[in-house]
């Protein structure tokens, strides 16, 4: 991996309940391939960026945080999350705003996508290494898109071409996520990721190709797949 001159802050938010799993505690512990799911996702981030600062964004209620087998060596920091996802980065970036310089990298992960490949988070931060903004991983739609109605009937079929998923680790300059967030938070901007912050701030973030398999678990059929995808990767990342 191409050397950075700046550090590299890794925030996971992690205060999500996972209503639509429909389980008994949040998503990121229940089991995937016998070990809690945000097992898997920490020690793939502790592989990929062995020299990042990780920052995690907790429920302070959460009572199952303190039982997880963190991986060996890691520089890690446990702060309070918030009502949303962006409340909880933002949060993440306060807490390290004395230790961290503006022109950091901040990579915001979900805490949920235990299948990201290393060589993603490697072609990530590679590509964006001189970029003034950053960007994310993302995928190319492949399928046929369709915009529906109120009473779930098509309205039309949406063109496809230059229309991406959006994964993460997303990845941007400390100083300018961290405005983006706080100025588009207190104007009632819709936000459902860290690009779109930087996009209503003005900014046009970079779009670096990732892989299918790193999948969001969010539903239950989810994580058969990610055991699949788990152990298809095995020796391959």
């Amino acid at each position: 991996m191409t050397e950075t001159t700046t550090k590299i802050w890794l925030v996971i938010p992690a205060a999500g309940v996972g209503s639509r799993m429909q389980a008994d505690r949040p998503k990121q512990y229940l089991p995937l391939n016998d070990r809690p799911i945000i097992e898997h996702t920490l020690e793939r981030l502790a592989s990929a960026l062995p020299q990042a600062e990780f920052v995690i964004c907790l429920n302070p209620d959460d009572p199952y945080w303190p039982e997880i087998q963190k991986p060996v060596g890691i520089r890690l920091q446990e702060v309070a999350g918030g009502k949303e996802r962006a409340d909880s980065v933002l949060n993440g970036l306060k807490a390290i705003a004395g230790q961290a310089s503006e022109d950091d990298w901040v990579l915001v992960h979900d805490v949920a996508r235990p299948c990201v490949r290393k060589s993603d988070i490697s072609a990530l931060v590679n590509q964006l290494s001189d970029d003034p903004v950053g960007g994310i991983l993302a995928l190319p739609v492949a399928d046929t898109m369709k915009r529906a109605t109120q009473d779930n009937t098509i309205s039309e079929t949406v063109d496809r071409t230059a229309l991406w998923h959006a994964l993460t680790p997303q990845m941007f300059r400390f100083g300018k996520l961290s405005r983006a967030l706080e100025q588009g938070l207190a104007a009632g901007a819709v936000i459902t990721d860290e690009a779109s912050a930087l996009e209503w701030s003005g900014f046009s973030p970079r779009l670096v190709a990732g892989h299918r398999d790193n999948i969001k678990v969010t539903h239950p059929d989810d994580l058969a797949f990610a055991a699949l995808f788990l152990k298809s990767q095995a020796g391959d990342l």
